[in-house]
Parts: structure tokens; C-alpha cells; sequence
């Protein structure tokens, strides 16, 4: 829709070489493949958002078959769970970074999610104001580009 909006980056700042666990966010054009939410916290915002429950994990265990994929528990490799006790995860949009067919090392999980605070910087997702991402996810559908520039003036 061509719209701008103020965000948090990964800490390791905007990487065209992501790797996992260096905390940037991938440049280039990536595509929204999901949509979850917390169906306790909030209203299902659209009709192909996927609830987060309580077992609901992302898989970021580098040489596991089901590394970048959502995954329940239990789940014994490393992972992050989709359900937190902090408002961060009520509403994610899930990129196609690394995916659906994840290169063993190029990072997961980049996610659109909310922000704990202006500025803060994410583990290498991009990150909004609560109100900010309700607009955007009101508005989008599967395929919709995000665009990540290579660098940021």
C-alpha cells in the first residue's frame, strides 16, 4: 500500500549476509506467508489468522529437520515458544525469510510482531507499535511484500 511506518530492527543492525543467532534483519523483499494470534489476548483479526496456543513453538535448531517451522510441543531442539507471557507475540506475521525450505544457518523466524518500546532493537525481526500492527495486519493478505532496505538513511 506504499505506507512507511516506524519500526525496531534486529540489533545487529540490517545484514544482506544473515546468519542465525546474529541478530539482524534480512534486507531485500521478503513475502507474509501467516498470520498468528492470540486468541485469549485478542479478536481473530482476519480470516487466515492461525491461533497461538499453549504448545505453539518456532524451531530455530540449525541442523533439525524442522528447523524455521512452526512446531508444538514437546519439542525437545531448540526453539522459541509463540506464546509469551508479554504482549510481543499477540499478533505475528510470519515472513518466507528462509523458507519454506530453510538453508541450515541463514537465520528463522523473522517475524512482524509488536515492539516492546520505540527503538528497542528485536532479535532480527522488525518490530511496531501495537497499534501500528493492527493496521497493517487489518489491511494485508497472504504475499504481501515487506521491504527491507540494504541500508537505512
Amino acid at each position: 500500500m506504499g505506507r512507511l511506518f516506524p519500526c525496531s530492527i534486529g540489533r545487529g543492525g540490517i545484514s544482506s549476509a544473515k546468519r542465525e543467532g546474529d541478530g539482524a534483519t534480512p534486507a531485500g523483499v521478503h513475502r507474509i506467508v501467516g498470520l498468528l494470534y492470540r486468541p485469549d489476548r485478542l479478536h481473530r483479526p482476519n480470516d487466515w489468522a492461525e491461533p497461538i496456543g499453549p504448545g505453539d513453538l518456532w524451531s530455530d535448531a540449525s541442523g533439525d529437520a524442522m528447523y524455521n517451522l512452526h512446531v508444538r510441543k514437546p519439542y525437545a531442539p531448540s526453539h522459541e515458544a509463540l506464546r509469551r507471557a508479554d504482549p510481543l507475540y499477540d499478533l505475528v506475521l510470519i515472513t518466507d525469510w528462509n523458507w519454506p525450505d530453510a538453508v541450515a544457518g541463514h537465520g528463522s523466524a523473522i517475524f512482524l510482531h509488536q515492539w516492546r518500546r520505540p527503538g528497542y532493537p528485536t532479535e532480527g525481526c522488525i518490530a511496531f507499535s501495537r497499534q501500528n500492527l493492527a493496521w497493517i495486519v487489518e489491511r494485508i493478505e497472504p504475499g504481501t511484500r515487506v521491504i527491507v532496505p540494504g541500508t537505512l538513511q
